[in-house]
């Protein structure tokens, strides 16, 4: 993340945030805190096969395959929005079409987390080439096929949603509340995050000062 700064005009930029913490802030805010506030991050089976995907796509480069030509690695950003990353693949297509393409090692879910980092790709790619990116595609490894998105208002609103809240996130320090819910089965930070002990030691604590609350003492006798 870099800090904020002034522009020539004067004007305040805004800080940056990278698509990868998109991705983790629309899965879990309290995931997106512990990796940006503590610098914890930690390895399952999921995040390996991830890791080694993203290895064998992530060499920079470029290839042509047809009418096709195909980019690896490649640095996007936009500036206006403030956000910077860089996209596994992108198609530059004969007609012109772009096309980012986000690989991931699990199943796809619609409408999940790697839709905003993936339409984040194509925002930045439609701001530095100057050409409309309506698509995007994730390349699920477990069931081996792409799924196309299409980058609407919604979307794109969703984006720029989160983007702020990852600010609000950095500017307070603070780590959001635990999920404590069925999205800490798939998280590799589940120990490092302990969500049930902490959700079990708050409701002690309610517990506690309810029965110090008038209402809940004993009548005397």
């Amino acid at each position: 993340m870099t800090t904020p700064h002034t522009s020539p005009g004067g004007e305040r930029e805004p800080t940056q945030i990278t698509l990868s913490a998109l991705e983790h802030h629309a899965y879990c805010p309290r995931q997106c805190g512990l990796i940006l506030l503590e610098d914890a991050f930690t390895d399952d089976a999921a995040t390996i096969r991830g890791t080694h995907l993203h290895q064998r796509v992530d060499t920079p480069g470029n290839k042509g395959r047809g009418t096709i030509r195909t980019l690896h690695a490649l640095p996007v950003w936009h500036d206006d929005y403030g956000l910077t990353g860089t996209c596994d693949t992108v198609e530059l297509h004969h007609d012109g079409r772009i096309l980012p393409i986000e690989h991931k090692s699990g199943r796809y879910i619609p409408g999940g987390p790697a839709d905003v980092q993936a339409a984040a790709q194509a925002l930045c790619l439609q701001s530095m080439f100057q050409r409309p990116v309506p698509e995007a595609a994730i390349f699920s490894a477990a069931d081996r096929r792409r799924h196309l998105i299409t980058i609407d208002d919604t979307l794109r609103s969703r984006v720029l949603h989160t983007a702020h809240a990852v600010r609000t996130l950095l500017d307070s320090g603070h780590l959001p509340a635990p999920a404590a819910d069925t999205r800490c089965r798939r998280c590799s930070m589940a120990t490092h995050c302990m969500p049930q002990a902490l959700a079990d030691t708050r409701r002690y604590q309610q517990a506690l000062t309810a029965l110090h609350t008038p209402d809940h003492q004993d009548n005397p006798a």
